[in-house]
């Protein structure tokens, strides 16, 4: 999980927008190729905050990592001088590396606030470790359960715990209603 250092003097955050499906592709290139260009004393960090979310497809659970911030990469460079004026060899590098569109704010990019990195990284902190179902559920839903000992009943979601990504599902069982948990991924909508 990625910690906020203390960042060089006169480095700020700035955010690159970048094509959809590119972002990788830009976060590689640059970690590989800024000491090459020899720019570590303007570029530091590159940031691309992401999720590990799960969905259940034909009854096989399936994870993957979804971006928090689709079509945005966050740098973390010094693009200005003392003199408040752009230093171009690191604002080229960047803006011309494949998968760029350009800087947010244009030709002059303009830095995050303090407060919008920390909003980035409470965010990376909170899906830190855990799993986010694809699909959000809410209390007092039907839902049918796809996978376990009450697998094709149908039940209603009396209470929904997402720290540890469990249901508590009432199903009829004999005509009682019965408490059962489960996971996310156990269950599906109704109307899917």
């Amino acid at each position: 999980m990625p910690s906020q250092t203390i960042a060089p003097p006169g480095a700020q955050w700035f955010a690159l927008h970048t094509l959809s499906g590119q972002e990788n592709k830009v976060k590689t290139y640059i970690d590989k190729f800024k000491k090459a260009e020899e720019l570590d004393e303007y570029i530091f960090e590159i940031l691309l905050p992401t999720e590990v979310v799960s969905e259940v497809k034909g009854g096989k659970k399936s994870t993957k990592v979804r971006k928090l911030y689709p079509g945005y990469v966050f740098i973390q460079a010094k693009l200005y001088g003392d003199d408040k004026k752009l230093i171009n060899k690191p604002w080229y590098f960047v803006k011309e590396t494949t998968g760029v569109i350009g800087f947010v704010g244009g030709d002059r990019p303009a830095a995050l606030r303090q407060s919008e990195i920390d909003e980035i990284y409470s965010r990376i902190e909170a899906a830190s470790g855990k799993e986010v179902p694809k699909v959000q559920y809410s209390v007092g839903e039907e839902v049918k359960i796809t996978d376990g000992a009450f697998a094709s009943l149908t039940g209603r979601i009396d209470e929904i715990d997402p720290d540890r990504g469990k249901l508590k599902v009432s199903v009829s069982i004999f005509g009682r209603f019965t408490p059962v948990e489960l996971e996310y991924w156990q269950v599906q909508r109704l109307t899917e």
